[in-house]
C-alpha cells in the first residue's frame, strides 16, 4: 500500500525505533489512523542486526534485560528464543581472574565473593544491603530519592574506593558508556534492581529481532521505511521529494540529534559514542557465555558471542565482541588486540577482524539530577519521545513512546 493511499492520518510518528514502534502500536490500538515513517530501510534505530560474512552482528554490543517492565509487557520473549548470559561477570585483574556472580543464582561459582578475595567483608555487607534495598524498594520510592552521581551513591552506601575501582567503575563504564561514574544514581539503582531481578540475554536472531517483533504487529499501511522526513510543517510533515503529509499531531521519535533538528529549541543531552570490534577465532578463548571486564579499563567489555548462541557463526569459528569508548584509531586497535591476548590468555594474532561498528549517540548522557520520565509535549500537536526523554535503555525508549501515545490521545480526545 502506498503511503498516500487511504484516509489522511490523524497522527504521524517519525522514527521506527523502539520508542516510535511503542507509540504507533498504542495509537493504533486506540483506534487512531497512524503513519509510522522511518528514514532507513528497516525498523530498529540503533537496535539493528546485520549478517556479514556468515556472522550475526548487532550494531554495537547490546543485551536484553528481561526485568524491564516494558519488555515484559510488550514482547513475546519465548518467540525471541532468548539465550542467557551467565549471571555475573569475570574480572581480569593484575592478580588474576576473579568472578563476580549472584550467589542466589549460582552459589557454586561464588567462591570469589568470600571476604578478602574480590572485596572485604565490610564491602560485601554494604553491597548486600544496597542490593536488598534496590530489589525490595518499590520503583516509585527509588525515583523519589534525592539524586546524586553514581560515584557519590556508592561511597554513601559504604563501599570502599578499592571495591568501586575493582568492580563498579569498569563494569558500569560498559553500562553507562562513561568511566567517571557521573551518571545519575537514580538510573544506577534502577539498573542494579533490574540486573538482580532479571536475566541478561540475546535473541537467537540478534537484537534486531526485538523491533522486528514489535513492527510485525502493526497493521498493513502503518509502517513506511525509506521515507525520510525533512521538516515539520504547520499541517504535518514534509517528506523528501514527496511533498507534505498532513496530520493532526506529529510525534518525533528519532534520536536526539535528529529530534533537535526537527524541533528547533528542543533541549537535548550530550551523546555517548561506542565502538564495537568483532573478531573471528578458530577456537573459543572463553568457553562460557560470560562478560569479561578489564580492571585496567583498556576496553569496556568483551565476550564470546558464539558461547551465548552458536548460531551467530555459520562456519564454526568463535565470534568475539569487544567494545570501547569513542572511536579508536589503528594504533588503538593494536593495543586493544594486545589487551585481549592478555585477558583471554591466548594468541590473538590469528584472529580475523570481521567487522567494526561505531555508534554515535549510542546513549544519552544522564548526569544527576535525572528525571526518569519527562512529558513528551513540545508544542501544540507536537510531541517528542525516545530514550533521551527518559533513561538511556530499551525500557526508557519504550516507556517514553508509551507516554507519548497517552499524551497524544489525551490531547486529541480532550
Amino acid at each position: 500500500m502506498s503511503m498516500r493511499d487511504g484516509p489522511v492520518p490523524e497522527v504521524v510518528v517519525v522514527g521506527a525505533g523502539a520508542a516510535g514502534l511503542a507509540c504507533a502500536t498504542d495509537l493504533v490500538a486506540a483506534g487512531l489512523r497512524v503513519r509510522l515513517l522511518e528514514a532507513s530501510d528497516a525498523v530498529g534505530g540503533r537496535m539493528r542486526t546485520d549478517r556479514i560474512h556468515g556472522f550475526t552482528l548487532d550494531r554495537g554490543f547490546q543485551v536484553l534485560n528481561t526485568a524491564y517492565p516494558q519488555v515484559k509487557r510488550r514482547l513475546d520473549l519465548r518467540s525471541l528464543r532468548l539465550r542467557p548470559f551467565t549471571p555475573g561477570v569475570l574480572l581480569h585483574t593484575p592478580e588474576g581472574r576473579l568472578r563476580f556472580t549472584d550467589p542466589t543464582r549460582r552459589l557454586q561459582d561464588s567462591g570469589d565473593l568470600l571476604p578478602g578475595r574480590l572485596a572485604s567483608g565490610r564491602d560485601l555487607a554494604a553491597l548486600s544491603v544496597l542490593s536488598a534495598r534496590d530489589v525490595l524498594t518499590p520503583p516509585a520510592r527509588l525515583r523519589a530519592r534525592p539524586d546524586t552521581t553514581t560515584l557519590t551513591a556508592l561511597s554513601a552506601a559504604g563501599l570502599s574506593p578499592r571495591f568501586v575501582e575493582t568492580f563498579f567503575r569498569p563494569f558500569l563504564s560498559g553500562v553507562f558508556l562513561e568511566d567517571q561514574l557521573e551518571t545519575s544514581a537514580r538510573f544506577f539503582h534502577f539498573v542494579w534492581r533490574t540486573l538482580l531481578r532479571g536475566t541478561v540475554c540475546l535473541p537467537a536472531g540478534g537484537i534486531g529481532a526485538v523491533p522486528a517483533q514489535l513492527a510485525a504487529r502493526l497493521p498493513d499501511g502503518v509502517l513506511h521505511t525509506d521515507t525520510p522526513v525533512t521538516a515539520l510543517t504547520a499541517e504535518g510533515v514534509s517528506l523528501a521529494g514527496s511533498g507534505e503529509l498532513p496530520a493532526r499531531a506529529v510525534v518525533v521519535a528519532t534520536g536526539h540529534a535528529v529530534a533537535a533538528r526537527l524541533l528547533p529549541g528542543l533541549p537535548v543531552p550530550r551523546g555517548r559514542t561506542v565502538t564495537t570490534l568483532y573478531h573471528a577465532a578458530e577456537r573459543s578463548p572463553l568457553t562460557e557465555p560470560t562478560l569479561l571486564i578489564d580492571t585496567e579499563r583498556r576496553f569496556l567489555n568483551t565476550c564470546v558471542l558464539t558461547e551465548v548462541h552458536a548460531g551467530y557463526s555459520q562456519d564454526g569459528r568463535a565470534l568475539v565482541s569487544t567494545s570501547v569508548l569513542g572511536t579508536p584509531g589503528p594504533a588503538d586497535e593494536l593495543a586493544i588486540r594486545a589487551a585481549l591476548s592478555e585477558v583471554y590468555a591466548t594468541d590473538t594474532e590469528t584472529w580475523e577482524p570481521v567487522h567494526r561498528t561505531t555508534v554515535h549517540d549510542a546513549l544519552p548522557a544522564m548526569p544527576a539530577p535525572l528525571p526518569l520520565s519527562r512529558t513528551t509535549r513540545f508544542a501544540p500537536h507536537r510531541y517528542v519521545c525516545g530514550d533521551h526523554r527518559a533513561t538511556g535503555s530499551l525500557q526508557g525508549a519504550l516507556a517514553s513512546g508509551t507516554r507519548a501515545a497517552r499524551e497524544v490521545l489525551a490531547d486529541l480526545r480532550g
